[in-house]
């Protein structure tokens, strides 16, 4: 009986999303009213001077702000004891995680890429993705944009790690 009762509210709940929805012809129609309205008006308020338009032929110059690199200093290893020759001082970290799969996920998607990134953890336990590790800081923060361009929107907050 509840079964019944259940697939009954269904229908008539689908009944009455299927019976109120408006037609797309309703909206067109009032599109097109509203259109001839505003070309009505247009018509009665036209002056009978021909108007002036100025063009503007400077650029405005725009100053790129860069925002400062996030870099934080901590004690981290890696996960799989094979990468431990890859860890340097400077790191380009692209993803932190708390749990590992997820990290695994993203440092798969950057080795298909080319890229020789691993998986390291702090004393917290979190699972840091790196991209790449550099023995200078400036080489890093090189790296850094490169991958932010390269991936734009994805590596955005992309940020140093001085491993101590």
């Amino acid at each position: 009986m509840k079964f019944l009762n259940t697939i009954a509210i269904i229908a008539v709940a689908g009944f009455l999303m299927v019976g109120c929805k408006a037609k797309e012809s309703t909206y067109t129609a009032a599109y097109k009213m509203a259109q001839e309205k505003e070309l009505a008006d247009e018509s009665v308020n036209t002056p009978t001077q021909p108007t002036q338009t100025t063009v503007v032929t400077e650029t405005p110059s725009v100053t790129k702000v860069e925002a400062p690199v996030k870099v934080t200093v901590e004690k981290v290893t890696t996960v799989d004891a094979g990468d431990a020759g890859k860890l340097k001082k400077f790191n380009v970290i692209v993803g932190t995680f708390s749990i590992t799969t997820n990290a695994n996920g993203l440092k798969n998607n950057l080795i298909s890429n080319g890229y020789n990134a691993f998986t390291v953890q702090n004393a917290k336990g979190w699972y840091r993705v790196v991209a790449a590790s550099f023995d200078t800081r400036e080489a890093a923060t090189t790296f850094r944009e490169a991958i932010k361009q390269r991936f734009p929107g994805k590596f955005d907050d992309a940020w140093l790690l001085i491993n101590e």
